[in-house]
């Protein structure tokens, strides 16, 4: 029913579009850093919570009794929480990770 939170993490970053190097730039964690964490890693939380950030998330802890209620509320609602990877054909005029790490990390179109 859940995926580990590891999993998570790297289908976020994904579905961002971005690359375990472009990680560096969003948190100031090096891409074998960031590979370590995605593949085997048992982080710090307050690692976990600045890599949430630079990935647009958040961490909590759900009660179990809600759990089931938060995944039909997420899977119901899907369509409209879809993640826009920052590398489709209409960002290509935006400005590269590495011209601007901050980029979407406020949650901001710009």
């Amino acid at each position: 029913m859940t995926k580990p939170l590891l999993q998570q993490l790297k289908k976020q970053r994904l579905a961002l579009g971005l690359k375990q190097n472009d990680m560096l730039l969003r948190v100031g964690v090096s891409r074998q850093q960031y590979q370590r964490l995605e593949s085997k890693g048992n982080p710090r939380l307050d690692t976990l919570e600045l890599i949430a950030k630079g990935l647009n998330s958040e961490i909590m802890l759900i009660p179990k009794d809600k759990l089931k209620a938060i995944y039909a509320l997420l899977e119901s609602s899907s369509s409209d929480l879809a993640v826009e990877p920052l590398h489709t054909s209409e960002s290509k005029e935006k400005k590269s990770l590495s011209d601007d790490p901050w980029q979407g990390l406020l949650g901001d179109d710009a």
